[in-house]
């Protein structure tokens, strides 16, 4: 492998296989009309069920404040309702709508090709082996499951 002796290190190699898959996937995201956010949003809500902003927070790993404004573009478009927690009127609970499932359907396909597109250059047995190592790496970090 050519290069100085930071360009055969690990994390940057890591780093530069990220900048690669973020390139693709906000191309991928803007051309679809959406975002990662919104996308794992409606697969939290859809895997995990109705939650409180706060909880899809915590559940996805996105700032509350941008869980706010991606949950508002996702009622105004009809893809989740928000309603008053009952049980303490400062939450809003956020379940999904049919029109989300429809949505999240669409985009499990631009999610879909977004993989096939990162790892186009892997074998069937590299694919499975490089998510077995990275998960390996996430689960040691402390931020794994």
């Amino acid at each position: 492998m050519p290069g100085s002796r930071i360009d055969r290190a690990p994390t940057w190699l890591l780093s530069r296989a990220h900048a690669r898959a973020q390139a693709i996937r906000v191309e991928a995201f803007a051309a679809a009309g959406s975002s990662g956010y919104l996308s794992r949003l409606l697969a939290s809500l859809a895997d995990q069920g109705v939650a409180s902003q706060a909880e899809l927070s915590r559940r996805t790993g996105i700032d509350a404040s941008d869980v706010v404004a991606a949950v508002n573009e996702l009622a105004s478009r009809g893809f989740v309702t928000r309603q008053r927690d009952p049980q303490d009127a400062r939450r809003n609970i956020v379940a999904l709508t049919a029109s989300g499932r429809k949505e999240l359907a669409r985009l499990d396909a631009v999610v879909a090709d977004i993989q096939d597109r990162f790892l186009a250059p892997l074998s069937e047995s590299e694919r499975r082996t490089l998510l077995r190592i990275l998960g390996k790496l996430t689960l040691r970090s402390g931020l794994g499951a």
